[in-house]
């Protein structure tokens, strides 16, 4: 083997890319829908930090000029960043992996463009921009002939062919470029899409832009002023509908309409939160921001991961937040250090600690015991409208005469089944490898520890396990979980959670959300009222015995799941579907024997029916 003198040499053949389109393809699929928007931002802003000043504009619009020769809408970001000239957009836009900045794992990729949006517009992107007041063009697209992504060739004013062209100034949009910056035409996957209708799905279709870009944004840098077109339908010269809206991300909105704020420092994190007023926009939504609870991650001036609606109360209530989760507000921004390195996924949709997802359950676990008073007194300001359990005790003292029922004896196999069990699933410690699996006998016939072909109890610990002696252990019980009826009359439940559903438990507080308004409840209310109206008042009662009875239907149920817990079937993933909103649905739809016991406790209450007409 030969070494060089002065410098080695790399005779390495490097890995090419066989079909870069179908590669492209797929990795636009783990972009979300909307992502594009966040990726053709950033380039602008990265365009603006650039010029000397680092100020300036970035405006999401229609493609005027587009429109007004066609009649159809283009969406078009435009910016007065630095500009590329035609070699450089070749260079930059036509590489998968190239970037004017330098590239890094925590900060620039050089694909984000390419994958997010050349992915969603076959037809192409058109980028036109201007450098020392010369404008130059290319067509990013994707080929009907070979289904590949490139630069379209153009045939030039003097009959010759290049994949760049220079532009005549008539379609300089000079009402916000001067002497440089860059304008990039979205046309969708073929000439007549409308490029400007909101996509499939997109939260407030009249001001689908806005909405993402500030929900995506926490703040824009100081001196950068961004807009987004909305009501562009409208005439142009309707300029209170036709208008421009600014785009500040969250913050401001924030700010504006909290009446409480803070930080909470957690391991490896700090916690931003605010408490919105009680106003007519949190319930209204005002459409272009993010305006009730939610929760997400924040990182560098972005935001990750947001969670709203339904699924944002359900994060928000693991964190503690159980009543007025749509009045509270909670950005986590992870630390960064060299033993605990933040960087997004490549598609730019969740944020990752050393490679793996952020910690929520540990982050909501530590926040909940590190709850700022403020949220504190907000849930107890609200929760004084629900109906906490006053039937804890007479629950109780019916399950303690069953209690030997709920200690759950040990699962074993039946000796006559008829289904083959692997032996491993047998053994408290697992069962070693033959030495044929092996390759080898030796350390097996010295006597030695069983290695790593152990079964799944994974310790070898697990063979000195006795049979005999020890302390005395007893069956798990299940404790019966803390009670609240809920509902929306109350202010105690929000709409969209627990929806047509019986209960909701939440097993890191031992918390048994009920819904007062689910209609199995309000059906058997409204059928024993009925039975008793001829007596004044008597509602209040009935609803009294009714939920008690169908209460412990519920307790019952999660005590039962938790009394399986231990069992090798049985594991935490499995307990949660067995206590999930449906499961506990079903649990109170057989109705006969409580229908009977409703009969019961209202006849001991106001008299059977008959001595009572």
């Amino acid at each position: 083997m030969g070494i060089a003198s002065s410098a080695q040499v790399d005779h390495t053949l490097q890995m090419s890319v066989d079909d870069i389109g179908f590669m492209l393809d797929r990795l636009g699929r783990d972009c979300s829908p909307l992502q594009f928007l966040r990726e053709l931002t950033q380039n602008s802003l990265d365009a603006i930090y650039r010029t000397e000043s680092k100020t300036g504009n970035i405006v999401w619009d229609v493609d005027w000029a587009y429109f007004d020769l066609t009649g159809i809408y283009k969406l078009c970001i435009i910016d007065d960043g630095t500009g590329m000239n035609g070699s450089e957009m070749v260079r930059y836009i036509n590489n998968l992996s190239a970037s004017v900045h330098p590239q890094s794992h925590s900060g620039n990729f050089g694909v984000g463009a390419k994958i997010a949006a050349a992915t969603r517009n076959h037809a192409g992107l058109v980028y036109l921009s201007w450098v020392g007041n010369v404008g130059h063009t290319i067509h990013l697209w994707r080929s009907p002939i070979t289904n590949q992504y490139g630069l379209q060739q153009f045939t030039l004013p003097d009959g010759t062919y290049d994949h760049w062209g220079y532009l005549d100034d008539a379609v300089k949009p000079t009402d916000w470029i001067m002497e440089h910056g860059t304008k990039v035409v979205l046309l969708g996957n073929n000439d007549y899409d409308d490029t400007m209708a909101a996509p499939k799905g997109a939260p407030s279709p009249s001001r689908w832009v806005a909405r993402y870009l500030n929900t995506r944004y926490f703040r824009f840098p100081d001196g950068v002023n961004v807009r987004a077109r909305e009501g562009w339908e409208n005439p142009r010269s309707d300029t209170d509908r036709n208008l421009q809206r600014k785009v500040t991300g969250q913050e401001p909105y924030l700010r504006q309409h909290s009446s409480d704020s803070g930080t909470v420092d957690l391991m490896g994190a700090k916690v931003h939160w605010w408490i919105l007023k009680d106003e007519p926009a949190l319930s209204q939504n005002s459409g272009f921001v993010a305006s009730a609870g939610h929760i997400a991650a924040l990182y560098h001036d972005e935001l990750y991961e947001m969670l709203t609606s339904r699924a944002g109360v359900a994060r928000l209530q693991q964190f503690g937040v159980i009543f007025g989760p749509t009045r509270v507000v909670l950005y986590l921004e992870p630390a960064s250090s060299p033993d605990f390195i933040i960087e997004s996924n490549t598609a730019r949709t969740s944020l990752m600690l050393n490679n793996e997802p952020l910690p929520w359950a540990e982050w909501a676990a530590e926040f909940r015991e590190k709850m700022p008073v403020e949220i504190d007194q907000l849930m107890e300001q609200v929760s004084a409208g629900s109906s906490s359990s006053d039937h804890r005790q007479a629950i109780k003292e019916r399950l303690r005469l069953i209690a030997e029922l709920f200690s759950v004896s040990r699962y074993r196999p039946n000796p006559k089944g008829t289904i083959l069990m692997d032996d491993d699933n047998l053994t408290a410690g697992g069962k070693g490898a033959s030495s044929s699996s092996r390759g080898s006998s030796q350390q097996a016939e010295s006597g030695g520890l069983r290695g790593s072909g152990s079964g799944p109890a994974g310790s070898v610990y697990g063979l000195f396990l006795a049979s005999e002696g020890g302390v005395p252990g007893e069956g798990i019980r299940g404790v019966e979980p803390d009670c609240k009826w809920v509902s929306l009359d109350e202010g105690t439940r929000t709409q969209g959670d627990i929806e047509d559903r019986a209960a909701k438990y939440l097993p890191e507080q031992h918390l048994l959300l009920i819904n007062g308004d689910f209609r199995v409840f309000t059906d058997m209310i409204n059928r024993w009222t009925t039975a008793y109206h001829e007596i004044p008042g008597v509602e209040s009662t009935v609803r009294d015995v009714v939920r008690e009875w169908f209460e412990q239907s519920l307790v019952e149920a999660i005590m039962g799941i938790q009394s399986l817990k231990g069992s090798p079937e049985w594991d935490f993933t499995v307990l949660k579907q067995g206590w999930s909103e449906e499961a506990l649905t079903a649990a109170v739809m057989p109705r006969y024997h409580t229908d009977v016991a409703i009969k019961r406790s209202l006849g001991a209450k106001l008299g059977t029916l008959k001595s009572s007409g």
